[in-house]
């Protein structure tokens, strides 16, 4: 199984070949409470690392979700559309956002593994 990667933003990264899925991590779900609608870009959308890649807006706020590599959006999470709370209840697994052609793999194994993200949000407390 591929290994999965996190960023300081939340988001998780999980590559397979060239495809990678992109989410929020459990931590980002529950600081953003119940997510009521999910903005999603069209396959072919070009995204930059850091760059905006979708948009949750939950009964707290709205927020971007940034994308963790450089690439090409090649399918977005359409049961989002009919079901965003899965956000909230499979943040990590079926509540995914979208799937990129990555540009270049060394930005996805120089983000942090799962340690290290654990140490992260350990300190955030």
């Amino acid at each position: 199984m591929a290994e999965r990667r996190f960023t300081k933003d939340h988001e998780w990264i999980e590559l397979n070949g060239a495809v990678a899925t992109v989410g929020i991590t459990n931590y980002a779900q529950e600081q953003l409470g119940d997510v009521v609608f999910v903005d999603l870009p069209a396959a072919g959308k070009k995204i930059t690392k850091g760059g905006e890649a979708a948009v949750v807006e939950s009964v707290k706020a709205a927020s971007e979700v940034y994308a963790p590599v450089s690439g090409e959006v090649v399918e977005s999470n359409a049961e989002l559309a009919k079901n965003p709370a899965l956000v909230n209840s499979a943040a990590e697994s079926g509540g995914w956002f979208v799937k990129i052609k990555v540009a270049d793999p060394k930005e996805v194994s120089a983000l942090m593994d799962a340690a290290a993200y654990k140490k992260f949000v350990d300190g955030l407390h």
